[in-house]
């Protein structure tokens, strides 16, 4: 989980590279001194709404990262463009970059966890590339249940059985519907692997399984 939030610091720190290359600053206005700078605004909110997810999922909504990035919304650019909000944006991801990269984003218990799913999850990669498709989507099907379970010890909801823990979460509002199919769906290759009924999925779908599970612990599972 730590390489899919390193990779996705990595996009978003080219992606900000090159919304300041479309940076253009126009003379104007009343006076002959007046400028403006801007970047192209569709970039910006592209690249925006992307870093702003990411401090959200491993900074969280209370951090200083966070609440600063917010804050820098509130800005008004009208006179001298909105160059200077991106810049002021990209200071406070660079520093959520940098603290993360330095391991100062995470309690002991997140880290300590996501070792743990990191490992399962690379055995269950190994084991695919070796043409041990069964073992490894039970694997991936062990990473997911106690991802479940984990999510129910925070919001106060009893371990089950995973359809039913799927379920209460969805109900609680952790997940929607959809990510709920997705999970019984996910549960459903795992089931038949751990029972030999290797008829019923294939190479790709355990490949796509193994995927969509180091999502859902990115998007699910950070303090």
């Amino acid at each position: 989980m730590n390489k899919l939030f390193q990779k996705r610091f990595e996009e978003l720190t080219i992606q900000a590279d090159e919304v300041e290359a479309s940076k253009i600053t126009r003379t104007g206005g009343r006076n002959a001194s007046d400028k403006s700078t801007n970047v192209d605004h569709v970039k910006l909110l592209n690249w925006k709404v992307k870093a702003r997810n990411l401090l959200s999922q491993i900074c969280g909504e209370n951090s200083q990262h966070f609440q600063e990035f917010e804050k820098i919304e509130q800005y008004s650019t009208m006179r001298i463009g909105n160059y200077h909000k991106f810049r002021s944006f990209k200071v406070v991801f660079l520093a959520a970059k940098e603290d993360f990269e330095n391991g100062y984003l995470f309690s002991i218990k997140t880290l300590v966890q996501a070792e743990v799913f990191d490992s399962e999850l690379e055995q269950a990669n190994e084991l695919l590339n070796n043409g041990y498709f069964s073992a490894a989507a039970v694997i991936a099907g062990v990473v997911l249940e106690t991802a479940l379970r984990e999510l129910c010890d925070r919001e106060n909801i009893p371990h089950g059985k995973l359809d039913k823990m799927n379920a209460e979460l969805a109900k609680a509002g952790t997940y929607n519907k959809l990510m709920q199919k997705r999970i019984t769906a996910l549960a459903d290759i795992r089931n038949s692997a751990a029972h030999g009924k290797v008829d019923e999925f294939t190479k790709q779908n355990v490949v796509d399984m193994i995927n969509e599970i180091e999502q859902f612990l990115a998007n699910h599972l950070t303090d």
